[in-house]
């Protein structure tokens, strides 16, 4: 990726940076971007720049931004990292990292590559993803991302990546010059959902007949209530979301569907959003024109499911299935019952329900739940393609919860080295 008009053109930048950049005597590198390195950097392939000038893109294509991540347990803080990485460029690539490099970093992944591949493509600001991406940055990497990929920047939030010899994974792209920052999501994380559940599961173990407000409601409706962790080293505390409408219409399509579209409709908890999720809602949009999801209450979850679900509120759920690319809109907080005046209201042409669910002997039990578009003859039952479930989830971590325990002890201890790294360094 050389320059655009060879040395001349180089020549003419360098002696017009020098005069603008000439004040009091003092010569001021004039950096564009966010994050970009004052430093210099030589272009393969072409002549290499004057110490002080920023790297130059080439013109006439797209701003190509990477950003990589395990994507494990994909929540909506991961989608709002990727959506902020997208408004950086106008394309997007994602790097998924393996299964044996999380195992080296940050122990054992909750979901596989597979399940996480599927989750990222299906994130609608996502335009190519990479498998097997490596976890930190390396230079052999970096001049793939460069050569082969045509990626102008690398994308990281503000929140640590650190190796376990307590390096930073993004100091080569530092240096290049092609690092840039986004706001990191607070409130949610895996290791917090993870937590979430293994505190879940301990409670549940001390005392089942202990008659005080659900799990579901300390975890879902952000009590300010903190519980101890009894050992585990990881900071387990509820959740801190707070939803807001300028982040719902971040999230949003903002399309209606058109007067004569086929409107398709799915409800559910829609809690832990997973690949099995992804496919049955891909496999539901390609039944009509338009996807509507409802989405179901905490209360309505916990009535059905058990005092200790969701593990996900109401918001938090509501904005995973949103960053869906197969999914137009959502009902937020949509009713158990699917009623006449409902599919009236939303033009509802097919009602669909998959094999694979928490619920899926509902036309067994009284009050089937979906008895009207039975009787109308607009309802249908999709094959899933992955069995899947928020249980398949759970029972993944509690089959495992030594090691995912240990997982949360050792990101907690690498941030705090970070950390405390950043102020030695800085004299904070």
């Amino acid at each position: 990726m050389g320059l655009e008009d060879g040395n001349s053109e180089n020549a003419r930048s360098w002696a017009r940076f020098v005069a603008t950049g000439l004040v009091g005597g003092v010569v001021v590198a004039v950096g564009v971007g966010v994050g970009v390195s004052l430093l210099g950097s030589e272009e393969r392939g072409g002549p290499q720049l004057p110490l002080g000038l920023p790297w130059r893109r080439k013109k006439n294509r797209p701003v190509r931004v990477y950003m990589d991540g395990c994507f494990d347990m994909m929540h909506y803080g991961h989608c709002n990292a990727l959506r902020q990485a997208r408004a950086l460029g106008d394309q997007l690539v994602v790097g998924v990292v393996s299964d044996a490099e999380i195992i080296v970093n940050k122990g054992p992944p909750v979901t596989p590559l597979n399940e996480r591949m599927i989750m990222v493509n299906a994130v609608k600001w996502v335009d190519e993803v990479i498998p097997d991406a490596p976890y930190a940055i390396t230079e052999e990497f970096m001049k793939k991302l460069f050569d082969e990929y045509n990626i102008d920047y690398i994308i990281h939030g503000d929140d640590p990546c650190v190796l376990p010899d307590g390096t930073d994974a993004y100091a080569l792209a530092k240096k290049a010059g092609r690092y840039k920052q986004i706001k990191r999501t607070e409130g949610v994380s895996s290791t917090d959902i993870v937590g979430r559940m293994l505190l879940c599961v301990r409670e549940r173990s001390v005392n089942e007949n202990q008659h005080h407000s659900s799990l579901q409601r300390q975890f879902s409706h952000g009590h300010s209530q903190k519980f101890e962790d009894r050992g585990s080293g990881s900071g387990t505390r509820v959740s801190h979301f707070l939803p807001t409408s300028r982040r719902i219409v971040q999230f949003s399509n903002g399309k209606g569907p058109q007067s004569d579209a086929r409107i398709v409709y799915i409800d559910g908890a829609f809690d832990l959003f997973h690949a099995g999720h992804v496919e049955i809602l891909r496999k539901a949009r390609e039944l009509g024109d338009f996807l509507l999801v409802g989405i179901h209450t905490d209360q309505t979850v916990s009535a059905n499911r058990g005092a200790h679900r969701p593990i996900m509120n109401l918001h938090e759920r509501s904005l995973s299935v949103l960053a869906c690319r197969y999914v137009d809109e959502v009902i937020i907080g949509s009713p158990w019952e699917i009623s006449k005046d409902m599919l009236t209201t939303f033009n509802i042409s097919l009602v669909v329900h998959g094999t694979v669910a928490e619920n899926s002997n509902f036309e067994k039990e009284e009050g089937n739940p979906y008895e009207v578009p039975i009787s109308l003859g607009i309802f249908k039952v999709l094959d899933s393609s992955l069995d899947i479930t928020t249980s398949t989830i759970i029972r993944r971590i509690v089959s495992n919860h030594e090691a995912y325990q240990k997982r949360n002890e050792k990101k907690a201890a690498s941030e705090k080295r970070y950390y405390e790294g950043k102020a030695y360094v800085s004299g904070d």
